[in-house]
């Protein structure tokens, strides 16, 4: 008798699919308002900690604004709603989210204390937007590596 491998085929097909799609479907149904509102907002938490971690340079790129909208999105608030209780002008808040503005901790700890995530995370968007931005306006980057610490060493 001979051993059959399993080809993926024969694990995921249609039918198992749309029984996985189904079941999906029907428990979050099941869900109340609030736990659908908790999950939506985790996975903007969720999107923006990839964003962060994620090793290659994205061809798009996420603005704290765009993490800002998908909150406000979420929770049907308007950017200038948002300025108003965040005690700011919207013109102003929008140059900080949009990057005209360097993040300041003050900014980030109201960002971080509403959507519940830490001031380190807009920072660290922050800082990899600048990051990418560098890296494309510079055409050899491989120029910084004779700032290795083994070459100062060596002299």
């Amino acid at each position: 008798m001979k051993n059959k491998e399993l080809e993926l085929k024969e694990i995921w097909n249609n039918k198992k699919r749309n029984d996985l799609k189904s079941f999906i479907s029907n428990h979050s149904k099941k869900q109340s308002e609030d736990r659908l509102l908790t999950n939506k907002l985790l996975s903007i938490q969720y999107r923006m900690e990839d964003y962060i971690r994620s090793e290659n340079d994205q061809k798009e790129i996420f603005r704290i604004l765009d993490f800002v909208k998908m909150y406000l999105k979420v929770l049907n608030i308007t950017k200038k709603s948002l300025a108003e209780y965040f005690e700011m002008e919207d013109s102003n808040l929008h140059k900080y989210l949009s990057g005209e503005r360097k993040l300041n901790a003050e900014l980030a700890v109201k960002l971080s204390s509403f959507s519940h995530t830490k001031p380190e995370q807009w920072y660290r968007v922050q800082i990899k937007n600048e990051l990418i931005k560098f890296k494309k306006e510079r055409k050899n980057i491989d120029d910084f590596k004779k700032y290795d610490f083994k070459n100062f060493v060596s002299t």
